[in-house]
């Protein structure tokens, strides 16, 4: 913790860390064992996977189509969603419901707002550490919002699940065992890969060329 506080980088990456696939996407699993194993709550289970699943599909073909065919916008450097971001604030809304799931409403909304101030923070540490632009951040913000923000809207007129804090806490804890913290997923690498199979090119595109392409410069000029 000590070193934590005494070197800022290493906050930011401790930080931006609780945002990698590696990390989430087990917990999204966890968020959907919790809401399909009680049978009044299945149908939110369903829910939950279908927003998710459009979220991260989103994300991902944002992405392949930057790395494999240049498609971004150069004018506010886009290049795609911050799927750190999207997924942040896609998730930790509906996980602090969860946890507070046995409290009242204005307790599990508390959570879920406390959720998306944290994946804020997320996108926040990712601009710092120059991992994304501001419009990317902000594009990844607004896109997890919707995905969280439509599914608890949804939750809302639903059956409510009534579930142990501490054993949602531990379950949601435990991609910490699974991945060392602090290291990310090879996430990228594979999207590098597989956009390049898919586009049958021999390198990704980058922000450079994204850059280049604003400035007028041919493409991997230096």
């Amino acid at each position: 913790m000590l070193t934590l506080l005494l070197h800022p980088r290493a906050l930011l990456a401790a930080i931006t860390w609780f945002g990698d696939s590696g990390f989430l996407l087990p917990v999204s699993l966890w968020i959907t064992a919790w809401l399909g194993l009680p049978p009044a709550t299945r149908g939110s289970a369903g829910r939950w996977v279908v927003l998710f699943g459009l979220g991260c599909s989103m994300i991902l073909a944002s992405k392949l189509a930057f790395l494999g065919w240049g498609i971004g916008i150069a004018e506010i450097d886009f290049t795609g969603f911050s799927g750190h971001t999207a997924l942040s604030a896609s998730i930790w809304p509906v996980a602090g419901w969860l946890v507070t799931s046995q409290q009242g409403h204005r307790v599990r909304v508390t959570a879920a707002v406390l959720g998306l101030v944290f994946a804020a923070a997320i996108g926040a540490s990712r601009l710092v550490l120059h991992a994304h632009s501001p419009s990317e951040v902000a594009a990844g913000f607004v896109l997890g919002a919707a995905v969280s923000g439509l599914f608890l809207w949804w939750q809302h007129r639903s059956p409510h699940p009534r579930l142990s804090w501490m054993l949602v806490v531990l379950s949601l804890a435990t991609p910490a065992l699974l991945q060392r913290p602090g290291s990310a997923a090879p996430t990228q690498d594979a999207l590098e890969v597989i956009a390049m199979r898919l586009a049958g090119t021999d390198r990704v595109y980058t922000r450079a060329d994204l850059l280049a392409r604003r400035n007028g410069s041919p493409i991997g000029s230096e």
